[in-house]
């Protein structure tokens, strides 16, 4: 039995609101790859709760993740102290039916060992129709199973044609890539979100692999602006994901040193200047790119 739990103690992060009003911790705790080795499993669920515990109190998983392995991990992780853990778990698009994405649904809470799940996820878009999904969410939110719903990897047409299907209107988030080295969805997706207060969640914020990450982290603006403050190339890179206030960030990290290293990226401030540095040596868009993913 672990001791009294420090998340109620511990400074939690800043929220953002979701269209329903409900709030959403903008830096939360990435689990790709967790589960996947159960002599990895103590280490993967240590690393959770150190994040609760430093006020991280938002986990994202998948049902892909390890097949079920991931929301397992974190089930362990949060046992003591649901209540007070935003969970946002995917459903696969294969198993996005009518009926299938109810019956993944239940899968998923019984490997996290809930009764329900605040953010479920279209983890990308495939063959079966919106119309389906959606109706499943639906059901999914009448019956308390979720209490909010939302998208990942959709651009504005995905978007645009959802908001004319029944229940499409009430996705609450869109997760896609998003960082310095990608930043496509400046020029028109994060706008569409912001009009209609929909928050963004940034995937791979530091990077989609390790080529990309080097790249990034070894920048010579970034590694400036990190020597001026003192700090990581990461927690400037996180820090620039979270200078806006509907940007959500889910680091993935094992290591007790990263863990707090993304923590105290929350409350690092970068100046205008800054700013400016890093945009010339990552540019925003100057026209329309078709959405990435990892």
């Amino acid at each position: 039995m672990r001791e009294a739990t420090q998340l109620n103690h511990a400074p939690k992060v800043r929220t953002t609101l979701l269209p329903s009003g409900r709030s959403m911790p903008v830096l939360g705790q990435g689990t790709w790859r967790m589960g996947e080795d159960h002599a990895r499993r103590k280490a993967e669920v240590a690393a959770l709760r150190l994040g609760l515990d430093l006020g991280m109190n938002h986990i994202d998983t998948a049902e892909m993740y390890a097949e079920g392995g991931a929301e397992e991990v974190v089930a362990e992780a949060i046992a003591e102290q649901r209540a007070d853990v935003f969970v946002v778990t995917k459903v696969y698009p294969h198993n996005a039916t009518r009926h299938g994405a109810v019956e993944a649904c239940e899968r998923s809470l019984r490997r996290l060992q809930t009764d329900y799940i605040d953010l479920y996820l279209l983890h990308w878009r495939a063959d079966v129709p919106l119309s389906q999904t959606f109706e499943a969410f639906q059901s999914l939110k009448e019956s308390g199973k979720i209490r909010e719903y939302g998208v990942s990897n959709f651009d504005v047409a995905d978007l645009e044609e959802s908001f004319g299907i029944f229940g499409g209107d009430e996705i609450a988030n869109n997760q896609v890539l998003y960082n310095l080295g990608h930043r496509g969805i400046e020029w028109d997706l994060i706008r569409w979100c912001r009009a209609r207060r929909i928050p963004i969640t940034a995937y791979s914020p530091i990077g989609h692999n390790a080529d990309e990450q080097k790249q990034i982290l070894g920048n010579r603006a970034v590694k400036a602006v990190a020597l001026r403050h003192g700090v990581t190339a990461v927690q400037i890179v996180l820090a620039w994901l979270m200078r806006q206030p509907d940007v959500v960030v889910i680091p993935k990290a094992v290591r007790p040193e990263h863990i707090r290293e993304n923590r105290a990226a929350h409350d690092l401030k970068l100046t205008e200047r800054e700013f400016k540095e890093l945009d010339q040596a990552f540019p925003p868009p100057t026209r329309k790119i078709p959405l990435e993913t990892s």
